[in-house]
């Protein structure tokens, strides 16, 4: 499975690749040559967000290989550059900081590595194995030949018997530590890359199981799904790296973005888990603080930050989402506490009298600051995220805090809500915006710079003609078919460009510059308004990205706007490999297209499959609780959707539109089978032997037929936003 995944990438590509063990280290090259205007400086292995080296050169009898020439493969858990008839072959080793590069098939007597980076430098020996300096003082290389025979250093080049067929390099904290772990690893190097291998068929086929005849689309989503999974690490407990290069940290924020299409549609509940326990521990706990009650902004090695608002709530929500996902109540009395901090700390500090949640301008999402630490993005002090956020929020809590009995909290917060979404509705809307506000200003005056926060905030009202009216001005002034744009084009500080010689990129960052992981709400909600067909073009363009363009497999953190002069397509820029922008692609897929939603608190599984129209078949599994369902889908004129339920017994929901939503009591081993033709809708359930246990039609729902009409009336023939004359922004005169 995983090297009928690798893909060739030609010299004018030139793209990045990446690999992580899993723990704290990753490894960044670019298949030929290593130019990125961002990211070249971090070239090379980084562990714990310290530079080791700076990337190697490689040679064949004294004649040093050159990457401009070589035929370049990348497969989910190696690199592989063909050098004529020698192969070189990149590999990381699974919660191991140690590389592996051998080169096979030469014709020479001799093979040589040169390690590249400042302050590298040789300082000792031990046996066969040469010592170095790393790029960061602290760190030290030991390097070896694959079978730790005899090298040589002649120069700067280590030198070693070509039947040595490659090199081993490890790195610690000490001389002691780094050799002791070359010669561990030596012994097991095999068996350690065939864990890695079967690491990732396991992901693939036990956890994110897809085949169609579609190959492009499997291809994607696979690769999707193995680059996501390399941002889920254990370099401080469990958790998530925000993104590559430089965020190679845990953001409290993007952590809980980037959980349901990380690690829970993929049914990985024990790293969820994890993740929630371990994050907590970093809650602010001190009643004194006006950040009491807050998860960190940024948890990085030296680092722990609580100025954000919108980690907190996420942290809450997310926690609930996991309940709802793996049925495991226990950790709610585990977390209970965080929960209260979180809201109390909230209440005590940061809500207004309306129930609003306030904040500092630069604590939300667009957090971007000059050097004068003025926003350039200004949101406070009640940007409409937020508060959404706020609501959903409390809304957890009152669950929680029913749950655990508690009745005063929950009647408490459930009174907020309700004030909250009361206060929403009559404050962010007006007569004259077909959208809402993007905040309430330090005056409770509304701000209607049309920004895609508002996409969020849809839960604050219950006007779904409205609803359409913003999906339509939404996508057709910030989505672009590469992705959203953080400010509309028609704005005085809309930016086109993220990376330009006229003002700094941050001016740029949340002015106008794309951001991949808004792609998950706009295709969520234009999904949620009957048009798949619409969100799916989206969804085509970023699974051709991660095939073509950028890091290999992967989808990065912004793009320009506009393309450039003479060229179709906008610049990726920003994280080469962002967590959240990958994340949200699979929760879409997961969620919306496939329309998989369980619910184990209530102990159901909504399945409201809105699969487009271009996609022939489909076979996938998805795990639930302790149970997992395979799906098959056909689309031969009538659409078959099957599902098999394996160690489940629970209420599955029906709700395909324009039908009315039905309900149906699945156990284990059974058998749903859907049948959607010529205006009929066509529920079976079937026993273990194919026999038929209840068998449901469902009639048209009136009510859902008119509606839908109604979104087709206001979003027929929306269309992607375009870019206007350069000339026509005041940014780039």
């Amino acid at each position: 499975m995983l090297d009928d995944m690798n893909i060739f990438v030609p010299k004018e590509a030139n793209r990045a690749i990446s690999f992580t063990n899993k723990e704290s280290a990753f490894y960044f090259t670019q298949s030929h040559y290593t130019d990125h205007p961002e990211h070249a400086y971090f070239e090379g292995w980084n562990i714990a967000k310290r530079r080791i080296l700076q990337g190697y050169n490689l040679y064949e009898g004294g004649r040093r290989l050159d990457n401009q020439h070589s035929q370049v493969h990348v497969y989910p858990y190696k690199m592989v550059r063909e050098h004529g008839s020698l192969t070189e072959e990149l590999w990381m080793l699974d919660y191991r900081n140690v590389l592996e590069i051998s080169l096979l098939g030469t014709q020479q007597p001799t093979i040589g590595l040169e390690l590249r980076g400042e302050n590298v430098k040789p300082i000792g020996q031990e046996g066969h194995i040469l010592i170095f300096s790393a790029v960061t003082e602290g760190w030290v290389i030991a390097v070896g030949s694959r079978r730790l025979q005899p090298l040589t250093l002649q120069g700067h080049i280590i030198a070693a018997d070509a039947k040595e067929e490659g090199f081993c390099i490890a790195a610690g904290r000490t001389a002691e530590e780094a050799v002791a772990l070359l010669h561990d690893t030596r012994g097991q190097a095999d068996r350690l890359k065939m864990e890695r291998v079967k690491r990732m068929e396991r992901l693939l086929r036990e956890n994110t199981y897809l085949k169609t005849t579609d190959d492009t689309l499997e291809l994607a989503l696979r690769w999707v799904s193995i680059t996501m999974d390399q941002l889920v690490t254990r370099q401080q407990g469990d958790g998530i790296y925000a993104g590559l290069p430089w965020f190679n940290e845990y953001w409290g924020r993007d952590q809980f973005i980037s959980l349901p299409g990380a690690v829970l549609v993929s049914g990985q509940f024990d790293t969820a888990r994890n993740i929630l326990l371990s994050f907590a521990e970093f809650q602010n706990a001190d009643q004194d603080s006006r950040f009491y009650g807050r998860m960190p902004n940024i948890l990085a090695p030296e680092n722990i930050d609580y100025h954000t608002t919108d980690g907190t709530p996420r942290f809450v929500i997310q926690l609930q989402d996991y309940v709802k996902y793996s049925g495991d109540t226990e950790i709610i009395k585990d977390l209970y506490p965080a929960v209260i901090r979180s809201i109390q700390g909230s209440i005590d500090h940061w809500m207004d009298e309306k129930g609003y949640l306030m904040h500092a301008d630069n604590e939300t999402w667009m957090d971007a600051r000059d050097s004068q630490l003025r926003s350039y993005s200004p949101r406070d002090t009640r940007a409409n995220d937020i508060q959404a956020l706020w609501y959903k929020q409390l809304l957890a809590g009152v669950y929680f805090a029913e749950y655990m009995k508690d009745d005063e909290r929950a009647e408490q917060w459930k009174q907020i809500a309700d004030r909250l979404k009361e206060n929403f509705e009559k404050d962010y809307r007006d007569a004259e915006h077909p959208y809402l506000a993007d905040r309430l200003d330090k005056e409770g005056n509304p701000e209607f710079s049309l920004r895609p926060n508002q996409l969020f905030a849809f839960d604050m009202f219950d006007d779904q003609e409205f609803a359409c009216q913003a999906i339509r001005t939404a996508w057709e002034e910030l989505v672009y078919p590469w992705g959203v744009a953080s400010l509309d084009r028609r704005h005085p500080l809309f930016h086109p460009f993220h990376l330009t010689p006229l003002y700094h990129k941050d001016a740029a960052y949340h002015n106008g510059a794309v951001w991949l992981w808004l792609n998950g709400i706009a295709m969520q909600r234009m999904i949620e308004a009957g048009e798949e067909e619409t969100a799916y073009r989206l969804f085509k363009n970023m699974n051709g990205m991660a095939l073509t363009q950028g890091v290999v497999g992967g989808l990065c953190e912004n793009m320009d706007a506009y393309p450039h002069e003479g060229e179709s397509w906008a610049k990726l820029t920003g994280a080469y490999l962002q967590a959240w922008s990958n994340a949200e692609h699979l929760r879409v897929w997961y969620q919306y297209f496939l329309g998989v939603r369980p619910d184990l608190i209530q102990k159901t599984l909504v399945l409201a499959p809105r699969i487009p129209e271009e996609i022939p078949d489909l076979k996938y599994a998805f795990n639930v609780g302790k149970g997992r369902i395979a799906a098959e889908y056909r689309n031969e004129g009538a659409r078959v959707y099957r599902y098999q339920f394996q160690d489940l017994s629970l209420r599955a929901r029906i709700d395909i539109s324009p039908f009315e939503p039905l309900e149906i009591e699945v156990r284990p081993d059974s058998e749903l089978r859907i049948t959607q033709a010529d205006g009929t809708l066509t529920v079976t359930l079937l026993d273990h032997n194919h026999d038929i246990i209840q068998a449901i039609q469902a009639s048209v729902s009136p009510a859902r037929a008119e509606e839908r009409a109604r979104q087709r009336r206001i979003l027929k023939d929306v269309r992607f936003a375009e870019p206007m004359d350069i000339q026509k922004h005041p940014v780039m005169r």
